[in-house]
């Protein structure tokens, strides 16, 4: 097959970008850092969105959505949050044709309007606990723009609640963080992610904690794939956010927030993509097979018409290319390119011994198969190839993982992978030392890979890497 991409070996960043033109997954918008996601790339956001928000309301929260434009005052009632988001904000000071008498923020983040409607809505501590999420684009001013990656508009999902206890919030924000991102990412796109604890430097602005879920790209470098945040009373005395307890006092509510975004898209593109593209996980893929006639004969077109209909039925999702004037070659290059799981080959030799041809993106390989077995082979494998791509990505952690004893190893082990250090060897000062090589603290997890309670628990390990 001729080579379509750049290889990644030799230029991942180019690599990246080539896959996401060839596959048509997405193009540059016409406002620097901003992405046109083109139907292939959507349908595979749809999908993500759709089982993230069934496991979202799974643990009982509701969609709702708020206003793109939030008050600039708003954002400055909580210091630590305009202080850490003032460098990313897009401000609008006109419209209608005049001045605004004050400046409108473009949102970056919820927290601080959903903080004022929640204040609205609770009164008691029977309104608690308040589970919120939406659905939305967030806009912040990025300079290092990356398709997916970091863009200055990415789509997300984010969860914001209120709680009448400081452990019913955490409990909270760990449910979410374990039984949705961490659930979803493993199970759903097949990438095995290391949940941990963020350090004081690395939380997010006038949160009190910061979990993270963070993979291995295929160039060794760390993506943070979705956040989890215990904002402590913060945010609820700002905006009053407050309740009658059942012993007739008032009390300030506890709240949380967590979010993903369309860089989950990028995480996986570099986690599972190879030389010849993207590699989709069979339970995400929008189209888990496809059904290619490959040259047109008698009664091959209506084989494969039949093939598809007997796969629906079984409840795959599949899509019939019937399309014997456009090179057959070519439809099998913009199949691999998207990363469809399956491809089932029709032509007239096979079909005159009653085969096919079952080509799995995943392990590359091509198998002849009777007719009458296409379906079972097909459920087979796809739920062997959703197995395989999450062990492969597992295995090349493991493989790029090493564990050392002192910073400077740690800072050398980062540039090649990364490295699993005792945090009592680094430090904030390490860290900092650290980030002026580019490379960061990704979380504190404990010796055994669990969530630590707090940051300063004896014996924590820091995880180490290069990042996007």
């Amino acid at each position: 097959m001729a080579r379509v991409l750049t290889p990644r070996a030799e230029d991942f960043p180019r690599w990246y970008q080539d896959l996401i033109a060839k596959a048509k997954l997405a193009d540059n918008g016409p406002v620097r850092g901003t992405m046109v996601i083109r139907p292939v790339g959507y349908a595979i956001w749809e999908r993500m969105q759709a089982d993230m928000d069934a496991r979202i309301k799974s643990v009982g929260v509701q969609n709702a959505y708020f206003p793109l434009f939030i008050p600039e005052s708003y954002l400055r009632r909580e210091a630590d949050h305009v202080e850490g988001f003032s460098p990313e904000l897009a401000v609008v000071t006109h419209a209608g044709g005049k001045e605004l008498a004050e400046p409108l923020v473009v949102r970056p983040t919820s927290e601080t309007v959903i903080g004022e409607f929640m204040a609205k809505w609770v009164d008691s501590y029977r309104d608690l606990p308040l589970l919120l999420n939406q659905w939305a684009n967030v806009v912040r001013w990025e300079l290092r723009p990356r398709t997916f990656l970091r863009t200055t508009e990415f789509l997300w999902q984010e969860g914001h609640t209120a709680h009448a206890s400081e452990a019913d919030a955490r409990e909270h924000a760990r449910d979410v963080h374990r039984n949705v991102y961490e659930a979803f990412m493993t199970e759903f796109l097949a990438v095995p992610v290391v949940p941990g604890r963020k350090t004081r430097k690395e939380r997010f602005a006038g949160a009190t904690n910061t979990m993270t879920v963070e993979a291995m790209m295929g160039d060794t470098k760390a993506l943070q794939m979705g956040t989890s945040h215990e904002l402590g009373q913060n945010f609820a005395k700002a905006f009053d956010i407050s309740y009658s307890s059942a012993a007739g006092g008032v009390e300030h509510a506890w709240t949380t927030s967590w979010g993903t975004s369309t860089r989950m898209l990028g995480g996986l593109i570099m986690v599972h993509g190879d030389d010849n593209g993207l590699r989709l996980p069979p339970r995400l893929a929008p189209i888990q097979v496809q059904v290619m006639v490959v040259k047109a004969g008698e009664g091959v077109v209506e084989a494969a018409a039949a093939l598809r209909d007997e796969l629906r039925a079984a409840g795959v999702r599949v899509k019939l290319d019937d399309r014997a004037d456009v090179p057959f070659g070519r439809r099998a290059v913009d199949a691999e390119l998207q990363g469809i799981p399956i491809r089932i080959e029709v032509g007239p030799r096979d079909l005159a011994t009653g085969n096919v041809t079952i080509a799995r993106r995943i392990d590359g390989s091509k198998t002849p198969t009777a007719l009458g077995e296409v379906a079972g082979a097909v459920t087979s494998a796809l739920k062997a190839d959703q197995q395989r791509l999450y062990d492969e990505a597992l295995a090349f952690r493991a493989a790029n993982t090493v564990e050392v004893k002192t910073l400077g190893d740690a800072i050398e082990a980062a540039q090649t992978g990364w490295a699993r250090v005792p945090w009592s060897a680094v430090g904030e000062d390490g860290e900092a030392e650290a980030n002026g090589k580019a490379v960061t603290v990704r979380c504190l997890v404990r010796p055994d890979g669990s969530m630590p309670d707090s940051g300063d628990e004896d014996g924590l390990i820091a995880i180490m890497a290069r990042s996007y």
